[in-house]
C-alpha cells in the first residue's frame, strides 16, 4: 500500500480484491450505501462511527484507519471540536495514544481548545483511563505555563499522580516538577497532593522535604477542621477526612525526627498521633481514622524504642504483631535493623517469619499503602538481611539477598537501594567471583554504573526505614 494511500483507496481496493458491490458492502459494514457511494466518488465526509463500521468490514483492527482520518478530516478540513471530540474519546477507548497526541499537537497552539481539552481530561480521569488522559492534560498544562490558573495546577498534580511508578529516578522528577504547583491548587486539592509528595519524598529518603511538606499539611489540616462551615464541602473533595491529613504530619514528622537522631522528639510524635480528645463528636468514619493511628501509634512505639536501642522490646514487639499481620512488614525491617545496628541474634525471628520475607503490597484500613514506600522498604529489608548473614558467617545465604536486593534497586531504579547494597560488595569480592552463571561483583557494579551517573553513585549513602500510607 502506497504511503500516500486513502481511506476511499482502502475501501476501493478491498470491494475490487473482493469484487464486491457498494450494496453488498452496505449490509455487511452497516453503513448507508448512499453514504458508500459519496465517500467513494470524494463528495462526502466520513463519520467517524462510519469509520469504524467500514474499518470492521474490510476486516481491518479497530482504529487502523485512525492515522488516515487524522489527515483526511481532522487537519485538511475546518477543525472542529464537534469532530476533534468524539476522535480522541474513541482513541482513548481503544487506547490509541499516539493518535490522540497527533490529534493534539494540531490544537496546542489554539487557547480556545484547552478549556475543552481540560474538561475531557477530567472525564476520562474519572473513568479511570489513566493513562489516555495524559496527552490532554500534557496539551493544557504546555498551553497555559505562562499562567497561574487552577487548571494548569490541577493539570500538573494529574501528571504528577499518573505517572508514579517503580522508577525513583523518574519519580523525583515528577515530584520536583510538581511541587511548585501545590499552592495554586484548589484547597480541596493540596491536602491530597500534600500527602502524596510526603510518600514519594520519603521513599526517596529526602527528608528534608518530607518535613517541608508535613509541616504544611498539618497547618493546613488543622486550619480546616477548624473551619466548620467549609469543612463538610472541602471534605467532599478530599480522599480522606481532614482528621487524617492532620494526624498523618505527625506520623511523617515524627520519622523526619527519627531520621535526625531527635529520639525524644519522635516518641512525642508518636503520642500525638495516638491523641484524638480534639477531636469532637467523631463520626463513624472519624473514629476508623482514629482506630488505625491508634494502632500505628502502638506499633511504632516499639518500632522507634527498638531502633533507637531497646533491643529488648524484641519479644513484645513479636507479641504484638502476632495477631497484627498488617504490622509484620515495618516490624521485620526494624528487627534486621536493630540486630545488624546493635549486634543482636534474630535467627529465631526470621526462621518464623521466613514466609513474610517476600515482597507483597502492603495495606491499611485506608487502602493500599504507597507503593514506593513499600518498594523503598522490602529494598532495605533485602540489604539489611545480607547484611545480617554476613556478619553471621552464612555467606552464601547472605550473597543471595545482596543479589536480591541489587536485582529489585535496579529494576526499581532506586539509588539509595543500590548504594545500600553497593556498601556490601567488599566483603563479597572473593566470594562472588567465578561462581558458574552468577554474575560477579565486578559484573552488578558494571550494570549499576550504565544505569547512573558518577555524581549519582556518590550521592551519600544512608540507612532508613519509614512507614506511611
Amino acid at each position: 500500500m502506497s504511503e500516500k494511500a486513502t481511506i476511499r483507496d482502502h475501501l476501493e481496493r478491498y470491494l475490487k480484491r473482493n469484487r464486491m458491490t457498494i450494496n453488498r458492502f452496505s449490509e455487511i459494514s452497516g453503513v448507508n450505501s448512499g453514504t458508500l457511494s459519496g465517500t467513494l466518488k470524494g463528495l462526502r465526509p466520513i463519520g467517524l462511527n462510519q469509520l469504524d463500521r467500514i474499518t470492521a468490514g474490510i476486516g481491518l483492527p479497530e482504529g487502523e484507519l485512525y492515522e488516515l482520518y487524522i489527515n483526511e478530516y481532522l487537519i485538511d478540513s475546518s477543525l472542529d471540536w464537534r469532530r476533534l471530540r468524539p476522535f480522541l474519546y474513541r482513541c482513548a477507548e481503544l487506547g490509541r495514544v499516539t493518535h490522540m497526541e497527533t490529534a493534539i499537537n494540531y490544537v496546542i497552539d489554539n487557547l480556545s481548545y484547552v478549556p475543552l481539552l481540560f474538561e475531557l481530561a477530567e472525564q476520562l480521569y474519572n473513568e479511570g483511563k489513566l493513562e489516555e488522559c495524559k496527552p490532554l492534560y500534557s496539551c493544557v498544562a504546555e498551553s497555559e505555563k505562562l499562567q497561574h490558573s487552577e487548571r494548569l495546577a490541577l493539570s500538573q498534580y494529574r501528571l504528577f499522580s499518573i505517572g508514579l511508578s517503580n522508577d525513583q529516578v523518574n519519580n523525583l522528577t515528577l515530584a520536583a516538577r510538581f511541587e511548585l504547583f501545590v499552592e495554586r491548587l484548589d484547597e480541596s486539592y493540596q491536602f491530597d497532593a500534600l500527602n502524596d509528595l510526603i510518600n514519594v519524598y520519603a521513599s526517596l529518603r529526602r527528608w528534608d522535604k518530607v518535613k517541608e511538606f508535613a509541616d504544611q499539611l498539618q497547618i493546613k489540616a488543622f486550619i480546616q477542621y477548624d473551619a466548620k462551615k467549609t469543612l463538610r464541602e472541602v471534605e467532599s473533595k478530599t480522599k480522606k477526612k481532614m482528621v487524617f491529613y492532620a494526624l498523618y504530619s505527625y506520623l511523617a514528622l515524627a520519622e523526619v525526627s527519627y531520621q535526625y537522631g531527635k529520639y525524644e522528639e519522635t516518641l512525642q510524635y508518636v503520642s500525638k498521633y495516638a491523641d484524638y480528645s480534639w477531636i469532637k463528636d467523631p463520626t463513624e468514619e472519624e473514629e476508623i481514622v482514629i482506630l488505625q493511628f491508634k494502632d500505628w501509634s502502638e506499633g511504632n512505639n516499639y518500632y522507634f524504642r527498638l531502633l533507637s536501642g531497646e533491643t529488648e522490646l524484641i519479644q513484645d514487639y513479636l507479641k504484638y504483631i502476632s495477631d497484627r499481620k498488617k504490622e509484620v512488614f515495618p516490624a521485620l525491617c526494624a528487627i534486621v535493623t536493630a540486630a545488624n545496628r546493635y549486634d543482636v541474634n534474630i535467627d529465631d525471628v526470621l526462621e518464623q517469619y521466613q514466609s513474610h520475607l517476600v515482597y507483597e503490597e502492603q495495606s491499611s484500613r485506608f487502602g493500599k499503602m504507597s507503593k514506593q514506600y513499600t518498594n523503598d522498604q522490602y529494598g532495605i529489608l533485602l540489604a539489611g538481611l545480607g547484611t545480617y548473614y554476613l556478619r553471621n558467617n552464612d555467606y552464601d545465604r547472605g550473597a543471595a539477598y545482596i543479589r536480591q536486593g541489587m536485582d529489585f534497586a535496579i529494576e526499581n531504579m532506586n539509588k539509595d537501594g543500590l548504594l545500600d547494597c553497593l556498601g556490601l560488595f567488599d566483603d563479597l569480592q572473593y566470594y562472588t567471583s567465578g561462581q558458574g552463571d552468577k554474575p560477579s561483583a565486578e559484573q552488578l557494579i558494571e550494570k549499576i554504573q550504565r544505569l547512573y551517573s558518577p555524581d549519582q553513585l556518590n550521592h551519600k549513602k544512608t540507612s532508613t526505614t519509614n512507614k506511611y500510607s
